[in-house]
């Protein structure tokens, strides 16, 4: 599991790289996470056969609404990326007022979902896939932020 977290992490710190990209090669790269990814849920939520259908239903769903968030996340990292140097107090007050409004929105989807997954499957399942989300959440928020420039303050 371990080589498949680096792996989704590659690609995300790769976002960052790729911030300046277009559409469809931010398409292409959540696709990419999306198809490694569900390998890992698979592996590590394992939801029993009587509701396997019921919680991939609802896992298709989270995700579409995910990657919505995720682009979101790739145009704010895209606007640091050719801002951050010469961002005024305003305009980084403004960034970081959507940063953490964007990162709220995702904490209550992972909890909204698990709620979802709480009632088609069982509780134990829920926490594997809270657990999971967050994770890997955490992960590529690493790899991201290790990622940034930092400057020094003037």
């Amino acid at each position: 599991m371990k080589k498949l977290i680096l792996i989704i992490t590659g690609l995300f710190a790769g976002l960052f790289v790729f911030a300046q990209s277009n559409t469809e090669e931010i398409d292409l790269i959540q696709s990419m996470y999306g198809i490694e990814k569900k390998a890992i849920v698979k592996e590590f939520v394992q939801p029993k056969a009587i509701n396997k259908d019921a919680f991939w239903n609802v896992y298709e769903k989270y995700e579409a609404d995910r990657k919505i968030l995720g682009k979101e996340r790739i145009n704010l990292l895209e606007q640091f990326a050719t801002q951050y140097e010469k961002m005024t107090n305003d305009e980084s007050t403004l960034w970081m007022k959507k940063v953490i409004a964007l990162d709220d929105k995702q904490d209550k989807l992972i909890v909204s979902y698990y709620k979802k997954v709480s009632k088609v499957t069982t509780p134990i399942v829920a926490m594997r896939f809270y657990q999971l989300e967050i994770y890997l959440i955490t992960a590529i928020r690493f790899e991201i932020l290790n990622e940034m420039p930092f400057v020094e303050d003037k």
